[in-house]
């Protein structure tokens, strides 16, 4: 059974990787002092973007009872997040917005942000970010119904390609979240 990689799990690898990519691009850190510890420097960085890799890494969240109550909206806003694109490993970051109609279990109030830095800290698609989010949270929960809002700036847009900033929406909705509820949701 072949297991998902640990980030950082071959640090010299990770390093040499590093120190090759600057030589391709006809730098030398033996002659550029601020180029020296960067092979280091990248290693740690991404031993720490990519800690969503290593499962055991995956929170442990705590759920609730909800019986007895009258159904309503959970909302949790303005939850800041950075990740990077698994095409161009560059960062996109933004904002997520996660709702869900209980069943009978809540979550507690982090559970959403811990699950949002779990699954940003990995090469990701921001559609497979949402999609990961209330996949955890239905299967912890049993909601009534999610609604998982992203909004976000690619750097790999703006930086390259169209060079152009802009925000890009994606949104999961699923069971009872309705479009009048969903638009409840949104900031």
């Amino acid at each position: 059974m072949s297991r998902e990689p640990e980030p950082g799990s071959d640090r010299r690898r990770l390093e040499a990787a590093v120190q090759e990519l600057i030589g391709a691009l006809g730098l030398d850190s033996g002659t550029e002092p601020e180029l020296r510890r960067t092979p280091a420097r990248v290693a740690d960085y991404y031993t720490e973007a990519f800690a969503g890799l290593d499962p055991r890494r995956a929170p442990d969240l705590a759920t609730f009872p909800f019986e007895g109550h009258t159904p309503q909206l959970v909302e949790v806003r303005d939850l800041e997040f950075h990740s990077l694109c698994v095409h161009h490993f560059a960062p996109f970051f933004g904002r997520a917005h996660v709702a869900y109609l209980p069943g009978d279990r809540i979550v507690g109030i982090s559970g959403p942000a811990r699950l949002l830095e779990y699954y940003s800290r990995r090469p990701q698609l921001q559609e497979r970010l949402g999609e990961q989010i209330a996949d955890h949270l239905e299967r912890l929960l049993r909601p009534r119904g999610i609604a998982v809002t992203l909004e976000a700036r690619h750097l790999c847009m703006e930086m390259r390609g169209a060079r152009r900033r802009g925000r890009v929406v994606t949104r999961v909705r699923r069971g009872a979240v309705t479009e009048p509820t969903w638009a409840a949701c949104l900031p």
